[in-house]
Formats: C-alpha cells, structure tokens, sequence
C-alpha cells in the first residue's frame, strides 16, 4: 500500500519527547512550545502563539477581529470546515464566492462586490500552499477597514512575492495536523500583526486570564480578564514538531523534488488534454503540500480512484463545497454565481503526497494513472526526463 499521507519524522522526536518528561513540566507554554514559536516567529517576523489546532487559531482569529452575530465574513465556499465554523462560532455570517478555476482559490475579483456594511473580514485561504492574490485582498481590505485573515494550514514555507505567507494579513493561521508538511499529531499556530492583539491573543489563549504577564512579572497576581479558552498544545506535541522545524529546509526540498517529480512525468497527459495539472503563479513559491490532478468530471474521478485504491494508492478527493452542504446553506449565502467552485471541486484527485516519498513509488502511482486512460508513457514522452 502506498499511503496518502505519512508523518514527517526526521530524528530527534524521541530525545526531545524524552528531555519533555525529564523535566516534568508537561503542559503549555513549555521549553519546546516556546522554541516553536521562537522558529515561526524567525522565519515570519511576526509574533507567534502555538496552538492546539489551525482552528483554535482561527477561532482566536475570530475574537481578535471582534465578530458578532450578524457580522459578514467574505470566504471561499471550497475550503475545510473549519474556516467557517470559526466564525459560525461568533453567530458570523458566511458569504460565499467563486474560486480561481487555475488556483483553487478565492477570486480576489469577486471579493469587493460581495462587501456590505455588515462585513468584518475577508479569509483567504491558500490551497495546496499557493499563495492569494495577496496584495489586491489587502488593499480592498484597507479600502473597506476589514480584517484579512489567511487560512495558511497548508503553507509553512511558502510565499507570495517574497513575503512568507500567514504574515502578510492581520491574522495568519498554520495548522500542524498529521497530514501537514510539518507534524505536532494535532496542532496550530496562530501569527499576529498587531502588539496589542498578541496581549489579547495571550489572554484568549490562556482561559481569559492575564496569566502570561504575570509570570513575566508585569503584574502581581493573575485575574480573569476576558473570555477565553484553554488553547494551549501540550510540550509533549511541540517537542515532536521542533525537530522538524529545524530540519524544515530538508523537508521541504524533499517534497518539492516529489512535487516537481510528479509534475514532469504527468505533463505529457496534460499535454494530451487527459488531465489538468497544478498551476502556481509565477508572484508565488509554494512549500509542495500536494500534488492534485484534474479529471474531466465527476464521473471520471470517481473510476479513476476506484481505480488507484484497487492496487493500493491512497489517493483521495478534497473538499465538497461548504455552500452544498446543509450547514453551509443554514449559516451562509454564495454571492454571485458558482461558475468554478463545484464543477473543479469534482474533477480534483490529491496524490500520495509525503516525506520520504519513495521515487519508485511515485513512479508506481503515475504509472496506474497512464494505464487508467490506456496509454503507454512511453507513446507520450519517449524517455524519462531523468526520473
């Protein structure tokens, strides 16, 4: 079987998982929770909170942007629920717009015709680690006094123009899931512009309480401040991700070469007009989170994982649009007209995507797609580009 997804582990975990216990101080706010930081913070330049999920970030996200029921939050319909759900959570309400068919992310065009007086943020999210049109979100968002908040769960590393994506907005989320290029099992991180936010965020994070000041001696003894909650990962789960972040070059190059693998080989069936790669804009450097494939329709995906799954490949499909489903109807509303977000969503095939991927392993994977349509790779590209 070849997996979908595995989880990065590079050497180091178990020492750092070990000192962890050594030292008996367990829960937040630990040694390797705050070297975590120290690394994001390095490569963002931004103030930096571990938390214990990309959508603990994003909630806190949510509070920090002061949303209240019947507020507007602008949004890509194809994005994992979390997006949403953070700022559901605030009573917000969600206003749906189409996707770039070439990216698979918000259309930065249809943005500012979906404002109303009502609205509070814009989240863009970065599919598959390539970048927004950042900086025409940004200047509507500074045209219109809104928050921008960059759903960056699958972006560590990548970057837009230069600029480090997640650092660019008021807000930016990562996520450290098992699926992500860089692991804690379960967590997050949220980045933070603003000085006065990241007090705020210390307090939302930490159950409302100003318990961050007062262990660095700002204040006497710690009180209940704000409402709060506890989003603190354990230093258990930091010290298996530290390790990674200082290998993170390493990871990263690895994949890529896997992405840009991928990329070469399949290209002659783009060419053929059998599938649809990956577009990246030549303003972004993506951090090779996945390798998808577009199909023709629906249908075809559908025979076309049946058939990977038969010899073993965990390839999957992504996400169903929020507007379809009965949640997304209930909280939100697509403004303007759905011409790409369904019709891509379901030509769309994710690829075995990880770490040490095996090269004859991703050469085993694009062999099944070729002898899906019944073509031989070597009717189409006539020698091996070096792979």
């Amino acid at each position: 079987m070849i997996p979908f997804n595995r989880a990065p582990l590079v050497g180091g975990e178990l020492d750092c998982i070990e000192e962890v216990l050594k030292s008996r101080h367990v829960s937040g706010d630990g040694v390797f929770t705050k070297r975590c930081n120290e690394w994001i913070e390095g490569q963002l330049g931004r103030r930096t909170l571990l938390t214990t999920s990309c959508t603990h970030a994003l909630e806190m996200a949510a509070m920090l942007c002061g949303i209240n029921p019947g507020d507007e939050v602008i949004m890509p319909s194809y994005t994992f629920v979390s997006t949403a759900d953070a700022f559901v959570l605030r009573g917000a309400n969600i206003v749906f717009v189409d996707i770039r068919p070439d990216t698979m992310n918000i259309n930065e065009r249809l943005i500012e015709a979906a404002i109303t007086p009502r609205t509070k943020a814009i989240v863009a999210v970065h599919y598959a680690g390539v970048g927004c049109e950042m900086d025409a979100i940004m200047q509507i968002a500074k045209a219109h006094a809104i928050f921008v908040v960059e759903d960056a769960a699958q972006s560590v590393m990548a970057r837009y123009k230069g600029c480090p994506l997640g650092g660019i907005g008021d807000f930016g989320c990562f996520s450290f899931h098992e699926t992500k290029n860089y692991s804690m099992g379960e967590g997050g991180a949220i980045i933070i512009r603003n000085a006065a936010a990241f007090e705020q965020a210390e307090i939302i994070r930490e159950k409302g309480t100003d318990r961050s000041r007062f262990y660095r001696g700002q204040v006497d003894k710690y009180t209940w401040i704000e409402a709060g909650s506890s989003y603190l990962p354990s230093d258990l789960n930091a010290a298996y991700l530290y390790p990674q972040l200082q290998q993170a070059e390493m990871i990263n190059e690895d994949r890529l070469n896997s992405w840009h693998m991928y990329h070469a080989l399949l290209e002659p069936l783009a060419k053929a007009g059998h599938i649809t790669c990956p577009t990246v804009p030549e303003d972004c450097m993506h951090n090779a989170h996945m390798y998808y494939i577009k199909t023709a329709g629906l249908d075809e995906r559908t025979r076309l994982l049946a058939h990977l799954n038969t010899r073993g490949i965990g390839a999957v499909f992504h996400y169903v649009p929020l507007h379809s489903a009965a949640a997304g109807q209930r909280f939100g509303r697509f403004h303007g007209e759905d011409v790409y977000t369904t019709k891509e969503s379901e030509r769309l095939i994710r690829l075995p995507m990880y770490y040490g991927l095996y090269r004859e392993d991703l050469h085993r994977v694009v062999q099944a797609v070729f002898d899906f349509y019944g073509i031989s790779r070597n009717s189409l590209t006539g020698q091996n580009r070096g792979f």
